[in-house]
């Protein structure tokens, strides 16, 4: 348990949650490490667990035309889960990949559903996550149709400049929607 009290400590910060709701969420969880590259979920499997970022970085990844296309990065305190998979139980076209050696949290999803109908609590904090996470890709969606390249590039550096440390840059300019090429080019530019 104890390992599991920064988790849960973050998480009532975000909505308060009874003792009781606390100690049933962390009777469902355990704490998974994952080495860098390794999937946390393939492609083609079927989503049932919510998984949070302790340590480390993950992302959600997709093959198009056999080029690796990524459409989201998980930082610590982020929750990363192929959504449309879990909501509809059926396999997903996406992989969740650690990006370096990371530490998540595992939430069995139906566990957690039915924890939802006895504690309110833990159902309007996972509510406030999952518009967090909406939001957020609405935010990624308009950038992508509204701002250039480059302006792309230079709000994710001022949103995240981590991302630069830790990431890859072909997975960075793929996030950008564009070519690793383009990315070079427009970091050229800017030192």
């Amino acid at each position: 348990m104890n390992a599991l009290l920064p988790f849960i400590k973050y998480l009532s910060s975000l909505h308060p949650l009874s003792k009781e709701a606390q100690e049933q969420l962390i009777d469902w969880c355990s704490i998974k490490t994952f080495r860098k590259n390794e999937e946390i979920q393939t492609i083609g499997a079927t989503c049932k667990t919510i998984y949070f970022i302790l340590s480390g970085i993950g992302r959600i990844y997709y093959l198009k035309d056999g080029v690796e296309v990524t459409e989201y990065f998980a930082f610590p305190n982020d929750l990363i889960v192929r959504a449309e998979s879990l909501f509809t139980q059926t396999p997903s076209r996406k992989a969740i990949q650690a990006l370096e050696d990371s530490q998540v949290v595992a939430i069995p999803a139906d566990p957690l559903f039915q924890l939802f109908d006895s504690h309110r609590d833990l159902e309007r904090l996972f509510r406030i996550l999952v518009q967090q996470s909406y939001v957020d890709t609405l935010h990624r969606l308009e950038n992508i149709q509204f701002l250039t390249a480059e302006e792309r590039y230079i709000k994710l550096m001022e949103e995240k400049p981590e991302l630069i440390q830790h990431i890859p840059l072909k997975h960075i300019a793929s996030f950008l929607g564009i070519t690793q090429v383009s990315l070079s080019r427009i970091r050229g530019q800017k030192r």
